[in-house]
């Protein structure tokens, strides 16, 4: 499995990506903005920051990358379990050796992949930089970057 760069014709089916994740997680809201959200998605595209991976299907999952922040990595339910979070992330790793990136504090099952694909936490805050104004962690990777300076 290669990443591939997105293109803005990938875009209706990184858009039924990101829906269908946030629906049907467990602790993820769901798309308060959609038009909003969907323009900035192609926003993204169009700067070359968006790698996906498909299966049989079509499109299956995406990472949205801006140096070493991870902006958003969704899977879409039909492919959860079959290695493309673990494929984005690690071709992520290998492009630029450090990784940092937010997750909602209640979307436990996230949490759980982030540690197991070798993240740590670093710190929590209040929600104020995130749509769904809920707590969230920074993690990061390699885990020893997690102690401050």
């Amino acid at each position: 499995m290669t990443p591939r760069p997105a293109r803005l014709h990938h875009l209706p089916h990184l858009w039924a990506i990101l829906r269908s994740a946030t629906h049907t997680t467990p602790g993820l809201p769901g798309i308060p903005n959609g038009l909003a959200d969907f323009l900035a998605l192609a926003r993204v595209t169009m700067r070359g920051r968006v790698r996906y991976l498909a299966d049989a299907a079509g499109p299956a999952g995406f990472l949205v990358r801006d140096g070493h922040m991870v902006h958003a990595l969704y899977v879409h339910p039909r492919a959860q379990g079959q290695g493309i979070g673990r494929a984005l992330l690690a071709e992520a790793k290998a492009r630029v050796g450090a990784l940092d990136l937010w997750v909602l504090e209640q979307n436990r099952s996230a949490r759980r992949f982030y540690i197991r694909a070798g993240f740590a936490e670093k710190t929590r805050a209040r929600g104020a930089g995130n749509d769904a104004n809920l707590p969230d962690i920074l993690m990061v990777w390699p885990p020893e970057r997690r102690a401050e300076p």
